[in-house]
């Protein structure tokens, strides 16, 4: 039983070259949000402290950051943490006072609202070990987008690998671009989405790619369009199922997760969408620039000559 059947092919490569255009408009964008504006990087990379406090009764997250900023702490970070009555407070690095101090400042200044508020713990995240968060990052990102060039070049054809990876890092500029453009707070969390988006959308390249491959085989009087188009269409009932199903998963996360998966699970939302986009959108029109053809693939088979005797 096949669900969302297309029984005739959508000319998705007609439009190629405006969802190009849009795609560059796009990255250009996201590029100028984190040129001008910069990542809202979180304590794990800037350094700070954090706090876990637990309340007698279910929290105010409002009073807590209205206290804080009476205090003079307004670039804190309040979040429910586990239940209602445990909160998770991150302050940045002030260099006229120690973590310490500024643990127990807040401490009391919240003890004020609350006497029976229970510290539970407090961590310190040095200046040094944030930078080296920020390398390892970055690290990460670019051995896994050379595993995937070189994993397609050899599932594929060199074109393809080129294409999956342009088409990703479409998605990972467009994720980190909003997360600038709006300030949101750039966190582990949220660089573990944006590696799990990786490996999601070359997922779905490689389904498409697969398709293409297989098409160049079965209808070998069409044109290149053709091809891709049909690999298109014949995908997309699954395309929806799959996506479908896992941003309703995402959406639970990002409506009941609360404070502490909240960014996760907005850049999981973000990157299935411009995965989906990218996928079909991006990487197809690219390897038909770059000039894909059947004998990329099938190649010809070479008739052994008979020895004469």
């Amino acid at each position: 039983m096949e669900f969302f059947k297309i029984r005739k092919d959508i000319p998705f490569m007609r439009h190629a070259v405006v969802f190009n255009v849009m795609s560059i408009v796009m990255f250009s964008l996201a590029v100028g949000a984190l040129t001008l504006k910069g990542l809202n990087l979180g304590v794990e990379f800037t350094g700070g402290t954090v706090m876990e406090v637990g309340y007698s009764q279910s929290a105010d997250l409002a009073k807590i950051r209205e206290s804080l900023d009476s205090g003079g702490m307004s670039e804190s970070i309040v979040q429910s943490f586990g239940d209602s009555r445990t909160v998770l407070i991150r302050l940045p690095t002030k260099p006229e006072i120690t973590g310490a101090k500024l643990s127990d400042q807040v401490f009391l200044l919240l003890k004020e609202s609350d006497p029976q508020l229970e510290l539970r713990r407090v961590d310190y995240v040095g200046s040094q070990v944030g930078e080296e968060l920020v390398e390892k990052g970055a690290l990460a990102l670019l051995v896994v987008s050379l595993g995937i060039v070189i994993y397609l070049a050899f599932r594929f054809e060199w074109k393809f690998g080129l294409a999956a990876i342009l088409a990703n890092l479409h998605d990972v500029v467009i994720i980190l671009g909003f997360f600038a453009l709006f300030q949101w707070e750039f966190s582990l969390p949220v660089l573990a989405a944006v590696l799990a988006i990786l490996g999601y959308s070359v997922n779905e390249s490689v389904v498409v790619f697969d398709r293409i491959r297989e098409n160049f085989r079965k209808m070998r009087k069409a044109e290149v369009r053709e091809v891709i188009n049909n690999a298109i269409t014949r995908i997309m009932g699954r395309t929806i199922i799959t996506h479908g199903s896992t941003q309703l998963m995402v959406l639970s996360i990002l409506i009941f997760g609360g404070e502490t998966l909240h960014y996760f699970a907005l850049a999981l939302t973000i990157g299935i969408l411009f995965g989906i986009y990218s996928s079909i959108f991006v990487a197809s029109p690219l390897i038909l620039w770059l000039g894909i053809s059947r004998e990329d693939l099938i190649k010809p088979e070479v008739k052994k000559e008979e020895a004469v005797v």
